[in-house]
């Protein structure tokens, strides 16, 4: 629909701005990168109460040509268990294909890719770095720079999104929980991070032969460029709260459960429960010996927690939900561990995969060493402030001024040919796409082997 009818201050995620990109689909083969979150109400309904559609059914009414669709983690309905392989199917409703990417492999491959002229990803994220679709979007935006396939990116909120915290992972710590150098809550939505992605050139693509390359044309040295187009949500800023209409991951059924899974998540580590298994997945921390509180919480498994863990034990265990952490709260860890050094008890028992999620061994050394909140938190400083300056060129909604620095120079992989808005840092003419909604960007307010 055309901007000026959008009615004012009405947030609207990029799936819904269909007069944005179905000029970019039609005539093409398209293929969507999509769960259970990539819901969407018709563009011309204004009513609150208007039914939503799942973003495949409202393409397909529109006459675009979708051929397949990609599936992350938890699969297309976004029904399997947290690190479940999800296998390839076909979606009884349409009959089309449903090509996996947490089964076989996490990346679309050639042959997923051959009869597609076109990628669009939609799909609801958390703003924390170990949630797994980001890195099946890096993976998806690797594949498609690969095969020449441009990629259109829907954005939606990121409901930690007024949230930077935590340690900037380090290249020995990547994994398919982390795999860019960026905080654990980076304040992004995924339509920024993709366009980061690519300017940053985090993307693996050909490498051109050397002896040649002085004698490549720059049409032959782009060639391998991701061609991404992201549109962004419309009236939207990162202080603005953002309830999800539609649980992302089979365990982070609530707003309370977002808002503490960026703290909570790090005991996936450790000897303690945070629910998986209950009735309130991520809203608590427990353990069957090691009293953490004085609620008793039954563990069973349950179809979003096929092997929780201390399954079939009763956790003593202290409720979150009521007053929820936001951001990261040190603290919880902390206290934690320090309840199971009186007991004897080992509290990191996979520091692997701690250390995967915190993208580096520093915290759980200094957690073990002694050292209080404010001292670790001191400790990310530095690199806070860093990626705060590198990720700016590609914001695309209005922050606080705090979070603000001055404009740095734009990456050499962005190529500039008019300017830089200074109210968004985005290069307009960039061989990036933004859709026209970051046209009126000053107008929309003030500033277990997976995590999932």
């Amino acid at each position: 629909m055309p901007k000026t009818d959008l009615p004012l201050n009405k947030l609207q995620v990029g799936a819904a701005q269909f007069d944005e990109y179905l000029p970019l689909l039609e005539g093409k083969r398209v293929t969507l990168v999509v769960n259970q979150s990539s819901s969407v109400k018709s563009s011309n309904a204004q009513s609150s109460q208007s039914k939503p559609s799942h973003l495949v059914d409202a393409l397909l009414s529109r006459n675009i040509n979708v051929v397949s669709i990609m599936s992350p983690e938890h699969g297309f309905r976004g029904k399997a268990g947290a690190g479940e392989r999800v296998d390839n199917d076909v979606d009884i409703k349409t009959g089309l294909p449903i090509h996996s990417l947490y089964g076989k492999t996490k990346k679309p491959t050639d042959n997923m890719l051959a009869n597609t002229d076109i990628l669009v990803f939609d799909i609801q994220d958390v703003g924390v770095r170990f949630y797994t679709y980001l890195s099946t979007l890096h993976y998806v935006l690797e594949a498609a720079a690969n095969a020449q396939i441009p990629v259109i990116v829907l954005d939606r909120p990121n409901p930690n999104g007024a949230f930077i915290d935590g340690p900037i992972l380090q290249p020995d710590y990547a994994s398919f929980v982390g795999m860019h150098a960026i905080p654990v809550l980076h304040g992004m939505t995924l339509g920024e991070l993709a366009l980061m992605i690519v300017g940053e050139q985090w993307i693996k693509v050909p490498a051109l032969a050397k002896s040649n390359q002085a004698e490549q044309s720059e049409e032959k040295q782009k060639a391998y460029q991701a061609q991404i187009t992201v549109v962004p949500v419309a009236n939207y800023n990162k202080q603005m709260p953002y309830s999800l209409p539609i649980a992302p991951s089979p365990n982070l059924p609530n707003d309370a459960a977002i808002a503490l899974y960026p703290t909570l998540c790090f005991f996936e580590g450790t000897d303690v429960s945070i629910g998986r298994g209950t009735a309130l997945p991520f809203q608590l921390i427990g353990h069957p010996v090691v009293a953490l509180g004085d609620e008793s919480i039954n563990v069973a498994a349950n179809e979003a927690a096929p092997s929780p863990k201390h399954n079939n034990t009763t956790l003593k265990a202290k409720l979150l939900a009521g007053n929820p952490i936001t951001g990261l709260d040190i603290d919880v860890l902390i206290s934690a561990y320090a309840e199971f050094e009186k007991h004897d008890v080992t509290f990191f028992t996979r520091p692997e995969f701690f250390d995967k999620l915190a993208g580096t061994d520093s915290l759980r050394q200094a957690i073990i060493a002694g050292k209080t909140s404010q001292q670790i938190q001191a400790s990310w400083a530095e690199g806070l402030a860093a990626f705060k300056h590198q990720r700016l060129p590609y914001l695309l909604y209005p922050i606080a001024s705090s979070e603000s620095p001055e404009l740095p120079e734009l990456p050499s992989s962005v190529e500039s040919s008019t300017s830089v808005d200074k109210n968004t840092g985005i290069e307009h003419g960039a061989s990036i796409g933004i859709a026209s909604a970051t046209d009126t960007e000053t107008d929309r307010g003030p500033g277990q082997g997976n995590a999932l």
